[in-house]
Formats: structure tokens, C-alpha cells, sequence
């Protein structure tokens, strides 16, 4: 299964290397858009369709989100406003996995998928459009976050984070996603040059988001009763199950940009 992951994980690496490169930005605009429609599709078992229809529908729904924000933000519109409610919407996800986890139902869990899929498509282009550096930046960061839970938690694991939403993750794991995410962050430091502590804080909170993201997700999977969003990644399982936890710390990490006056 590890084999697998590595294999994977390097293909689709190599794959978003090119990809932030050397698309122009309208057509990376449209690759993130398949992305999240994809997602959508799978996000569209968890509020329990069964029926294609209604999981199209779903999917849709997102797409035409997504293509409204396109066209506002194209005509000058300022989306601020949906950037800053995903930062609320990650706030509350965190309440909500914390205090009442098991307080899901098909019309949270399809209302739970606007906030997630259509901000983390304007997140990306954003900062693919400021310096395709910049998302993959993030890519990497949490890439390094995912790497060192997973072997710390392997190793040190004992005490659970959220055991009734992903009884597999610890939070030596966390702490094992922060170590290595710091080591990018710090090198993120010198590549964009920025103030080391804002950069680094930053990054870490981006971090945690992404756990936020991650765990989100395992909520509405228990909920409808599936192991994985999807099968089309071998060893990673579908779509969200890869990108759940930039669809957090993308939003963040942008807005935590634009505040802190890192991003023109």
C-alpha cells in the first residue's frame, strides 16, 4: 500500500509541477475547475443521493458557483467576501467536529460542500494568478504536513485527535505534520523573501487548517458510511481524498497573505 501511495503521490507531483507552470492562467483556471467538479461529484454521495440525477444536479450546482464566481470576479467584483466566509465556514467546521461530530445530515452535508469546494477554486487561481511559485508553495507545504503526520504518527502515535470522526489520526501526528511543515515553510522564507515569523506563523496555520479540511471530510464519509471519496487514485482513493485538506488552507493561507500585507 505505501508503494503504491509514493508512486502515486510522485505522479500526480510531477503532474501539478507542470501544470502551475506552464499553463497559462486561464487554462489553469479551467483545470482547477474540472478538479472541483470532480470533488463535487463525490462530495455528491455524502448528503446520501443515489440517484444520478440528483448527484449531477449536485454537481451542477457547484459548477455553476464556480462559473458565477469566474464572472464576477472577471467583471471586477470584489470577492473578498467569499474568501473571508470559508475562514469562517473552517472556524465552524472546527466547532463542529469538536463539539458535535455526530450531528450530520444529508442537508448539512450538502450545504457543508459550497463553502469547501467553491472558495478553495478562487483560493487557487488567486494565488496561481499572484506567482504560480506561491500555490505551489502551498501544494508543497501541505504535502510536507501530510508526509510528516503520517510517519510520526506510525511511529509515536497514541493519543487520539478526533477519535470519533478518524480514530487514525493522533495528535503526535499533528505535531509530526507541523515539524515537517515548518522545514518548507522556513525554506519558503528565503525563496519569496518575507519576514520570517509572520511567513512561518502563517504557514503553520495554514497547516492546522488543512487538518481542519482533512477531518471535515472523514466526518461527512462517516456519516455516509464510505471509507473513501472515490477510487480513481490508487492508494490515495478519489479526488478529495487528496485535495480535502487544501480546500482548508488554501482560503487561509490567502486571506492570511492579503492581511499580513505578504501578498500585492
Amino acid at each position: 500500500m505505501l508503494r503504491q501511495r509514493v508512486l502515486t503521490a510522485l505522479a500526480l507531483g510531477a503532474i501539478a509541477l507542470l501544470a502551475v507552470f506552464l499553463l497559462p492562467h486561464g487554462a489553469m483556471m479551467a483545470v482547477l475547475a474540472l478538479l472541483v467538479i470532480a470533488g463535487a461529484w463525490e462530495w455528491s454521495a455524502f448528503p446520501g443521493f443515489t440517484h444520478y440525477s440528483a448527484r449531477l444536479g449536485y454537481v451542477a450546482l457547484i459548477a455553476l458557483g464556480v462559473a458565477g464566481t469566474w464572472a464576477l470576479g472577471n467583471v471586477g467584483a470584489d470577492l473578498s467576501v467569499l474568501l473571508y466566509t470559508a475562514v469562517m465556514w473552517w472556524l465552524v467546521a472546527l466547532a463542529w467536529i469538536v463539539i458535535f461530530p455526530g450531528a450530520v445530515s444529508g442537508a448539512s452535508a450538502g450545504v457543508a460542500g459550497l463553502f469547501v469546494l467553491i472558495p478553495a477554486w478562487l483560493a487557487l487561481v488567486r494565488l496561481h494568478e499572484q506567482a504560480p511559485a506561491l500555490m505551489l508553495f502551498l501544494l508543497l507545504l501541505v504535502v510536507a504536513a501530510d508526509v510528516g503526520a503520517y510517519f510520526a504518527g506510525r511511529q509515536f502515535g497514541r493519543n487520539k485527535l478526533a477519535p470519533r470522526v478518524s480514530p487514525g489520526k493522533t495528535w503526535e501526528g499533528v505535531l509530526g505534520g507541523l515539524a515537517g511543515a515548518a522545514i518548507v515553510a522556513v525554506i519558503g522564507v528565503r525563496f519569496f523573501t518575507v519576514p520570517v515569523v509572520p511567513f512561518v506563523g502563517l504557514s503553520l496555520v495554514a497547516v492546522l487548517a488543512s487538518v481542519v479540511g482533512d477531518l471535515t471530510e472523514s466526518l461527512f464519509k462517516r456519516h455516509a458510511g464510505v471509507k473513501d471519496s472515490g477510487s480513481l487514485l490508487p492508494g490515495h482513493g478519489g479526488v478529495l481524498d487528496r485535495v480535502d485538506s487544501v480546500t482548508a488552507a488554501a482560503p487561509v493561507f490567502l486571506v492570511g497573505l492579503e492581511r499580513l500585507g505578504l501578498f500585492r
